[in-house]
């Protein structure tokens, strides 16, 4: 007997549905029973959990949870979820049938006849895990800049607090030095003496400042890392002291990194106290160091290339996860200066590299270091002597600096070394004097300066109009100096040893002025 036409054309309609269902491959499309049983499979379901028909129908949904899941009942909680509200959604981590984990998309549906029986459920699953490592780099990522925007917007500040700082310590540095040669009597000699190590604990903050805001004036050499290590060991233990054991294990097939010397001794000697105190009992700091390659997944900073990543790892407290963020800001600490994390954070960042750290409450804390590999020799690590500079002769050094008590203190500094003066606040007033036809020996003058001409612009114009005239460059931070431009530059505030030292050095001939702009 045939049947009716109507009839026919829903089991052809049936017929198409099941064979569309089960050609869908992007979606895992199942039936359940009400108790959760698995009655139909896609291959869908077969591609992305694994299990071909055979193997799953009949078996309860549950086996695609984690255990944990399991555990806490949300199989169940789900299907009663479904039943009750007729729809059940979700995203979460799902097990394929070789114990993998997939992060999954799931839709529960409850089926029910027109009495409302409750004959099952229909299951769909969608593999997202791409998506959701898409998801989770862009959140990384837009964490990253958001921390990168304020430490650099921290640097701006400090930078700036800084370089007035400088030019306060260069005024009670300066006349304190000038005194000491004038005074008598032990008290007036202690009560100077004091100011200026008042005076140099001050500078040193303010190098750190600088340092973290990137803005301090590089020396880099090219090293050996475990030379240099070695040859500071001494000052690392004492920095380490009390009941905790240094260990360095540094092998010698590590690359060479350039890196400014007293910079990286500075951020070294920080890490390590700052090791120490997470420590109150005791412990074990070590140091470390590996070749790395890296790709810009690997570290926030999405560093690419050859780099040197030195650690020093400690057994101590820990960092809770709610700080772990924070611990290279200024200040951020209740011990010390809480400027040690900062400058270590400045030098990696100044030196081409990235600083990380790990850590996990009661099983201590790793920073690593990120160096650049150089592709130069490492220079020899052997000390040289240095003799004691000469005075001036009665030269003529051209002073530079708009900074009025400033420049009253340079100027008595360098009358001390038997120079002969010429001062003026701006380029365009030491460039008239240049033109005036006075004779000048050596343009000594500050980085920033007032005006459309600062100190760099005044160096390529006296290249460019008196090529033999020495320049010698000052400030309390400089940004792109150094070798690159082939310019001497003397760090504020600066000792009358060092300013005289330079001086003869530029005034001899040993620093020719070589710039070119950056």
């Amino acid at each position: 007997m045939e049947s009716d036409p109507a009839t026919a054309c829903l089991q052809e309609s049936e017929r198409q549905f099941r064979l569309l269902v089960a050609g869908v491959t992007d979606y895992a499309l199942f039936m359940l029973d009400p108790a959760g049983i698995v009655t139909s499979w896609n291959v869908g379901a077969e591609r992305i959990k694994g299990y071909k028909a055979g193997e799953i129908i009949g078996r309860h949904f549950s086996c695609f949870y984690t255990e944990a899941d399991r555990a806490e009942g949300l199989p169940q909680r789900a299907l009663t979820i479904a039943a009750n509200a007729g729809k059940f959604e979700a995203e979460a981590w799902r097990v394929r049938k070789d114990g993998s984990r997939f992060f999954a998309n799931v839709v529960i549906d409850a089926i029910r006849d027109d009495d409302g029986t409750l004959l099952g459920f229909a299951k769909i699953t969608r593999d997202i895990t791409e998506r959701r490592e898409a998801q989770d780099r862009l959140e990384r990522a837009q964490q990253q800049l958001a921390q990168s925007q304020k430490m650099e917007a921290l640097g701006q500040l400090t930078g700036g607090v800084a370089h007035d700082f400088n030019n306060l310590l260069m005024i009670i540095s300066g006349h304190a030095q000038g005194l000491l040669s004038r005074v008598t009597g032990d008290k007036n000699v202690r009560s100077l003496e004091a100011i200026q190590t008042a005076a140099s604990r001050g500078e040193a903050l303010v190098r750190q400042l600088l340092t973290f805001a990137r803005r301090q004036s590089m020396d880099p050499r090219t090293v050996d890392l475990g030379q240099t290590v070695a040859a500071f060991r001494d000052v690392l233990a004492g920095s380490a002291s009390g009941r905790i054991a240094l260990k360095i294990d540094i092998a010698p097939e590590i690359w060479p990194v350039e890196i400014d010397i007293p910079e990286f001794e500075l951020a070294l000697v920080n890490l390590v106290m700052n090791a120490r105190d997470a420590m109150p009992d005791g412990g074990t700091i070590t140091v470390s160091a590996r070749n790395a390659e890296l790709d810009d997944e690997e570290i926030p900073d999405r560093l690419v290339g050859e780099f040197v990543a030195l650690t020093v790892a400690d057994t101590g407290t820990g960092i809770a996860p709610n700080i772990i963020g924070r611990v290279f800001e200024p200040f951020f600490t209740t011990k010390g200066t809480g400027l040690g994390l900062s400058q270590a954070y400045g030098f990696a960042r100044q030196s081409g590299g990235a600083i990380t750290v790990a850590s996990e409450l009661g099983h201590g804390t790793e920073v690593t270091i990120y160096l650049p590999r150089s592709a130069k020799p490492a220079a020899d690590m052997a000390a040289t002597g240095h003799a004691k500079p000469a005075r001036g002769h009665g030269e003529t050094v051209l002073l530079v600096e708009d900074n009025p008590d400033v420049k009253s203190v340079a100027a008595a500094m360098l009358e001390q070394l038997d120079y002969r003066i010429i001062a003026v606040e701006s380029a365009a007033a030491a460039l008239n004097v240049l033109k005036s036809g006075q004779p000048v020996d050596l343009v000594f003058t500050d980085v920033m300066l007032p005006g459309g001409l600062d100190g760099l612009g005044l160096a390529e114009a006296v290249r460019s109009r008196y090529p033999r005239l020495p320049v010698l460059l000052t400030s309390g931070y400089a940004k792109a100096l150094g070798a690159r431009h082939g310019l001497p530059i003397l760090r504020k505030p600066y000792q009358l040893s060092a300013l005289a030292e330079l001086v003869r050095n530029c005034l001899e001939g040993r620093h020719i002025p070589n710039f070119s702009p950056p």
